[in-house]
């Protein structure tokens, strides 16, 4: 799909300065969308969406389908009736990083109070919204009864390893699944009822955003989460053995940066029976990405031409082989089944001339990041001068270091580099930040799409990252501090925005239904 031209912001939902210790759907979030729509942003970019699990990490969630429900703002539930005001006063505030131990000990307990409010009064004292929940869990059952049963169970025995539960549970014996629905009927609809709120929630804010032209590009990782709802509701449709263990696993091989690779245990998909079965599982997946995004990040795309398979019992990548992928099969028949995709390939690393074939016989465009683009020769390809139409532009990514962060522990010849293509760059607290020429360069780039972190807006340095591939402990959990969304920026926002002619909604004339 061609875009046009347009600019936007990548900021995950978890990095608002919200009430109640992580970022959420409610006053913040609609805060910030007004801030884009002042700024001539019509991209607002997040993170995946799913409930996470264990390190706290958006692309290892439990589900491929639900959402987070950390993301709920109890502020609007109070406001919906769910829960008084002085139940939810008193949790941690507006600034500071996420406190993952802290959401999840009090926060949660509050969303779960505010679910079994609802269910013991909606019917009668909330007629509309009752009739809304009904519909919603009748449209999501294909994948709500199985979720709310596997969030159910992982509190039951404590963990979300579903591998580890007893054996007719984990093999999804029926009359023993059967039992656990009986016993465990209110807490299964409380599970449900944080599904439809996430759900109402993100759609009123999805709903604000596009009143002003504004679409939500998310994304959709290539793999599952072996701990996941997904795998222990279809175990067919992975590479697992009789006992349910992963047989291969997914990762990447050895590089210049790991000479062992990188193993990420992601179990692997059988193809051939994701085939036979129309790739049903996909359309569904995809169609689901669809209720939540406008736009669509594909992580690892490279892997949906061959991917990467290593011994499930191997330590290391080193052992792994390239298996090929059904690439252009899969993106035909989910064209077929859902129409034109609106989808953005992540195709950073290095990529095959046959991976960038499939990209482009897809139409879809790939991304670019300026900080790669100073090291040597072969990294210009990250330089505005050489990016086409087809690419989606920017200064970093979530994996990433903010822009300042790179540049002050970048290497002397990267710096005469950037000095040689954006000049001498300005001072900010006394030392040299090249953030906003760099900021600059992608915005006036041909790149269809132009992306920038909140971070390098706001000129942050390495405290103000949010993730380092490779490092399991203390990533995810930033968060922009109050007070950032100035008039001032939204106006230099905005100027740059007319000046580069990226004030157009990238989707154009679409209308905001997103029930």
């Amino acid at each position: 799909m061609e875009f046009q031209r347009s600019s936007g912001i990548l900021l995950h939902v978890s990095s608002l300065p919200s009430y109640g210790g992580i970022g959420d759907m409610g006053p913040a979030a609609h805060d910030f969308v007004k801030f884009l729509a002042e700024a001539k942003q019509h991209v607002w970019q997040v993170l995946p969406l799913c409930p996470t699990g264990y390190g706290n990490s958006p692309y290892a969630g439990s589900s491929a389908f639900a959402g987070n429900p950390y993301l709920i703002s109890l502020e609007f539930l109070s406001d919906w009736g769910w829960i008084t005001g002085e139940r939810i006063a008193g949790l941690a505030g507006r600034s500071g990083a996420v406190d993952f131990y802290e959401v999840e000990t009090r926060k949660l307990p509050l969303l779960h109070e505010a679910a079994a409010n609802f269910l013991a009064r909606g019917a009668g004292e909330m007629p509309e919204q009752w009739k809304q929940f009904e519909a919603f869990c009748e449209a999501e059952k294909n994948w709500l009864i199985d979720y709310a049963l596997y969030a159910l169970l992982r509190t039951k025995y404590n963990t979300g390893a579903w591998t580890a539960w007893p054996e007719d549970v984990r093999k999804r014996d029926r009359a023993a699944l059967d039992a656990i629905a009986r016993e465990h009927r209110q807490e299964l609809a409380r599970e449900q009822v944080l599904q439809f709120a996430f759900s109402r929630q993100w759609k009123d804010l999805r709903d604000a955003a596009a009143r002003s032209a504004i679409r939500i590009l998310g994304d959709v990782a290539i793999f599952v989460n072996m701990d996941s709802a997904d795998v222990w509701e279809h175990p067919e449709l992975f590479e697992l053995d009789e006992e349910l263990r992963p047989q291969r696993v997914a990762g990447v091989p050895p590089d210049y940066f790991s000479a062992t690779g990188q193993r990420w245990g992601n179990p692997l998909y059988r193809w051939d029976v994701l085939r036979k079965q129309g790739f049903d599982w996909w359309v569904q997946r995809m169609a689901r990405a669809g209720q939540i995004y406008d736009i669509v990040r594909l992580d690892h795309f490279r892997g949906f031409e061959a991917y990467w398979a290593i011994p499930a019992d191997d330590e290391t990548a080193v052992n792994g082989e390239w298996v090929n992928a059904p690439g252009m099969e899969l993106f035909e028949a989910l064209e077929r089944a859902l129409g034109p995709l609106a989808i953005v390939a992540e195709d950073l690393g290095l990529i095959t001339k046959e991976v960038d074939d499939l990209r482009v016989a897809a139409g879809f465009p790939g991304m670019r990041v300026i900080q790669f683009g100073f090291s040597d020769k072969g990294a210009h390809m990250h330089l505005p001068h050489q990016y086409t139409l087809d690419t989606v532009a920017y200064t970093g990514t979530h994996d990433n270091d903010t822009t300042r962060g790179w540049w002050e522990g970048a290497s002397a010849a990267e710096r005469k580099a950037a000095r040689a293509y954006i000049g001498e760059p300005p001072h900010k607290d006394g030392k040299a930040s090249p953030v906003w020429p760099l900021i600059r360069a992608v915005e006036a780039s041909v790149a269809q799409l132009a992306i920038v972190p909140v971070q390098d807006l706001l000129e942050m340095g390495s405290e103000a990252r949010m993730n380092t591939p490779a490092v399991p402990q203390g990533n995810w959990s930033w968060r922009a501090p109050e007070g950032m969304w100035t008039k001032e920026l939204a106006a230099k926002l905005a100027a740059l925005v007319e000046v580069t002619d990226r004030e157009h909604d990238p989707l154009g004339e679409v209308a905001a239904d997103h029930s």
